[in-house]
Protein backbone atom coordinates (compact mmCIF):
# COMPACT_ATOMS: atom_id res chain seq x y z
CA UNK A 1 0.00 0.00 0.00
CA UNK A 2 1.19 3.78 -0.49
CA UNK A 3 0.12 6.48 1.30
CA UNK A 4 -1.82 9.31 -0.55
CA UNK A 5 -0.77 12.95 -0.18
CA UNK A 6 -3.80 15.67 -0.86
CA UNK A 7 -2.13 18.07 -3.15
CA UNK A 8 -4.18 21.13 -1.98
CA UNK A 9 -1.71 20.33 1.12
CA UNK A 10 1.58 20.13 -0.53
CA UNK A 11 2.40 24.10 -0.35
CA UNK A 12 2.92 23.68 3.22
CA UNK A 13 6.29 22.75 2.39
CA UNK A 14 7.42 26.34 2.16
CA UNK A 15 10.95 27.46 2.84
CA UNK A 16 12.98 30.73 3.39
CA UNK A 17 15.85 31.42 1.23
CA UNK A 18 17.35 35.13 2.15
CA UNK A 19 18.56 36.89 -0.23
CA UNK A 20 22.39 37.57 0.30
CA UNK A 21 22.09 41.71 -0.84
CA UNK A 22 19.12 42.74 0.05
CA UNK A 23 17.53 40.48 2.52
CA UNK A 24 14.60 40.17 0.78
CA UNK A 25 12.66 36.53 1.59
CA UNK A 26 12.07 34.33 -1.61
CA UNK A 27 9.03 32.06 -0.34
CA UNK A 28 8.90 28.63 -2.85
CA UNK A 29 7.14 25.56 -2.21
CA UNK A 30 9.79 22.92 -1.09
CA UNK A 31 10.08 21.33 -4.70
CA UNK A 32 9.71 23.84 -7.09
CA UNK A 33 12.41 25.77 -4.84
CA UNK A 34 14.97 22.49 -5.52
CA UNK A 35 14.26 22.56 -9.03
CA UNK A 36 14.97 25.98 -9.61
CA UNK A 37 18.43 25.60 -7.39
CA UNK A 38 18.73 22.76 -9.55
CA UNK A 39 18.21 23.64 -12.60
CA UNK A 40 20.53 27.03 -12.24
CA UNK A 41 23.32 24.39 -11.15
CA UNK A 42 23.68 26.13 -7.75
CA UNK A 43 23.57 24.88 -4.35
CA UNK A 44 21.44 25.79 -1.90
CA UNK A 45 22.15 28.36 0.81
CA UNK A 46 20.69 28.09 4.54
CA UNK A 47 19.13 30.76 5.61
CA UNK A 48 18.73 32.00 9.51
CA UNK A 49 14.97 31.94 10.04
CA UNK A 50 13.17 35.35 9.94
CA UNK A 51 11.79 36.33 13.17
CA UNK A 52 8.22 35.68 14.28
CA UNK A 53 8.33 32.72 11.90
CA UNK A 54 6.96 29.25 12.31
CA UNK A 55 9.26 26.44 13.69
CA UNK A 56 11.82 26.08 11.20
CA UNK A 57 14.55 22.89 10.46
CA UNK A 58 17.79 22.56 9.25
CA UNK A 59 18.11 20.06 6.71
CA UNK A 60 19.99 18.90 3.77
CA UNK A 61 18.07 19.04 0.92
CA UNK A 62 18.62 17.06 -2.59
CA UNK A 63 17.09 17.37 -6.30
CA UNK A 64 15.06 15.21 -7.94
CA UNK A 65 16.07 14.91 -11.23
CA UNK A 66 19.51 13.48 -10.84
CA UNK A 67 20.01 13.55 -6.42
CA UNK A 68 22.07 16.15 -6.33
CA UNK A 69 23.26 17.78 -2.87
CA UNK A 70 22.04 21.64 -3.00
CA UNK A 71 23.02 21.63 0.24
CA UNK A 72 21.32 22.95 3.69
CA UNK A 73 17.97 24.47 3.59
CA UNK A 74 15.73 25.88 6.79
CA UNK A 75 12.13 24.05 5.87
CA UNK A 76 8.93 24.74 8.44
CA UNK A 77 8.54 21.99 10.83
CA UNK A 78 5.26 19.88 9.47
CA UNK A 79 2.61 20.06 11.99
CA UNK A 80 -0.87 18.85 11.73
CA UNK A 81 -3.65 17.47 13.29
CA UNK A 82 -4.71 13.87 13.88
CA UNK A 83 -7.75 15.24 11.32
CA UNK A 84 -5.30 16.29 8.89
CA UNK A 85 -2.88 13.89 8.98
CA UNK A 86 -5.70 11.02 8.03
CA UNK A 87 -6.05 13.24 5.03
CA UNK A 88 -3.13 13.28 3.92
CA UNK A 89 -1.93 9.52 4.23
CA UNK A 90 -3.44 6.34 3.92
CA UNK A 91 -4.53 4.58 6.85
CA UNK A 92 -1.52 2.09 6.84
CA UNK A 93 0.64 4.67 6.49
CA UNK A 94 -0.66 6.83 9.30
CA UNK A 95 -0.34 3.50 11.66
CA UNK A 96 3.06 3.26 11.10
CA UNK A 97 4.09 7.23 10.76
CA UNK A 98 1.74 8.74 13.44
CA UNK A 99 1.56 5.75 15.64
CA UNK A 100 5.16 4.31 15.32
CA UNK A 101 3.15 0.89 13.96
CA UNK A 102 5.05 -1.72 11.51
CA UNK A 103 3.87 -2.81 8.52
CA UNK A 104 3.55 -6.52 7.68
CA UNK A 105 7.06 -8.18 6.36
CA UNK A 106 6.99 -7.98 2.09
CA UNK A 107 3.62 -6.04 2.52
CA UNK A 108 5.43 -2.99 0.72
CA UNK A 109 6.26 -1.69 -2.75
CA UNK A 110 10.19 -0.50 -2.02
CA UNK A 111 12.06 -3.61 -2.59
CA UNK A 112 15.31 -2.83 -4.56
CA UNK A 113 14.21 -0.17 -7.65
CA UNK A 114 15.56 -0.76 -11.04
CA UNK A 115 16.40 2.22 -11.64
CA UNK A 116 18.49 4.93 -9.57
CA UNK A 117 16.53 7.34 -7.49
CA UNK A 118 16.23 8.66 -3.77
CA UNK A 119 13.35 7.79 -0.82
CA UNK A 120 11.29 10.98 0.24
CA UNK A 121 8.98 11.26 3.41
CA UNK A 122 5.92 10.39 2.77
CA UNK A 123 4.55 12.80 4.98
CA UNK A 124 6.42 16.05 4.32
CA UNK A 125 8.81 15.19 1.07
CA UNK A 126 12.25 15.56 2.83
CA UNK A 127 14.57 13.37 1.75
CA UNK A 128 15.92 10.52 3.28
CA UNK A 129 17.61 8.06 1.51
CA UNK A 130 19.68 7.32 -1.36
CA UNK A 131 18.26 4.10 -3.49
CA UNK A 132 22.36 3.39 -4.15
CA UNK A 133 22.61 2.84 -0.37
CA UNK A 134 20.11 0.00 -0.31
CA UNK A 135 20.43 -3.64 -0.17
CA UNK A 136 18.33 -6.87 0.44
CA UNK A 137 18.34 -7.97 4.05
CA UNK A 138 15.69 -10.76 3.18
CA UNK A 139 13.34 -9.27 6.21
CA UNK A 140 10.70 -7.55 3.94
CA UNK A 141 11.73 -4.04 4.53
CA UNK A 142 13.59 -1.56 2.95
CA UNK A 143 17.05 -1.80 4.24
CA UNK A 144 19.38 0.80 3.92
CA UNK A 145 23.24 1.28 5.02
CA UNK A 146 22.66 4.90 6.21
CA UNK A 147 20.62 7.79 5.72
CA UNK A 148 20.78 10.74 2.82
CA UNK A 149 21.75 12.63 5.55
CA UNK A 150 22.44 12.17 9.37
CA UNK A 151 20.36 15.63 10.04
CA UNK A 152 17.66 14.67 7.77
CA UNK A 153 16.53 11.92 10.36
CA UNK A 154 16.17 11.48 14.19
CA UNK A 155 17.30 8.67 16.21
CA UNK A 156 15.79 7.89 20.06
CA UNK A 157 15.60 4.98 22.12
CA UNK A 158 12.60 3.09 21.75
CA UNK A 159 11.90 0.81 25.17
CA UNK A 160 8.28 -0.54 23.57
CA UNK A 161 7.47 -4.51 23.63
CA UNK A 162 10.41 -4.60 26.35
CA UNK A 163 13.22 -4.50 24.01
CA UNK A 164 15.64 -1.96 23.59
CA UNK A 165 16.11 -0.17 20.02
CA UNK A 166 16.52 2.86 18.21
CA UNK A 167 13.34 4.37 16.14
CA UNK A 168 14.09 6.30 12.94
CA UNK A 169 12.10 9.48 12.31
CA UNK A 170 11.89 11.76 9.49
CA UNK A 171 13.24 15.35 11.06
CA UNK A 172 10.95 17.92 8.89
CA UNK A 173 7.48 16.09 10.60
CA UNK A 174 8.87 13.48 13.61
CA UNK A 175 6.86 11.17 11.67
CA UNK A 176 7.88 7.45 12.78
CA UNK A 177 10.06 5.85 9.74
CA UNK A 178 11.26 2.42 11.42
CA UNK A 179 14.30 1.55 13.34
CA UNK A 180 18.07 0.84 12.58
CA UNK A 181 19.93 -1.86 13.62
CA UNK A 182 24.04 -3.04 13.75
CA UNK A 183 23.61 -5.90 11.63
CA UNK A 184 24.06 -4.01 8.55
CA UNK A 185 26.39 -4.59 5.70
CA UNK A 186 29.99 -2.17 4.92
CA UNK A 187 30.68 0.35 5.11
CA UNK A 188 28.57 1.44 8.34
CA UNK A 189 27.71 -1.89 9.36
CA UNK A 190 24.55 -0.31 9.90
CA UNK A 191 20.61 -1.81 8.97
CA UNK A 192 18.27 0.85 8.78
CA UNK A 193 14.77 -0.85 8.22
CA UNK A 194 12.36 1.16 6.96
CA UNK A 195 8.28 0.84 6.48
CA UNK A 196 7.77 1.11 2.98
CA UNK A 197 4.34 3.43 3.32
CA UNK A 198 6.41 5.97 5.43
CA UNK A 199 8.44 6.91 2.10
CA UNK A 200 8.00 7.05 -1.75
CA UNK A 201 10.54 6.33 -4.22
CA UNK A 202 11.60 9.22 -6.96
CA UNK A 203 13.41 8.00 -9.52
CA UNK A 204 16.09 9.64 -11.23
CA UNK A 205 15.64 11.81 -14.71
CA UNK A 206 19.17 11.84 -15.72
CA UNK A 207 21.33 9.03 -15.64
Amino acid sequence: MTSTIDSKTMDRRRFLLTALGGGTALALSGVAALRLLGSGGHEAMAAAPAAGTASQVLLECFADDDGHHLGPCYVPKLVLTDAQWHQRLSDAAFDVMRRAGTEMAFSGPHEKPNSKGLYRCAGCDTALFDGATQFDSGTGWPSFWQPIAKKNVIESTDNSFGMVRTAVSCAGCDSHLGHVFDDGPPPTGLRYCMNSVAMRFVAYRVS
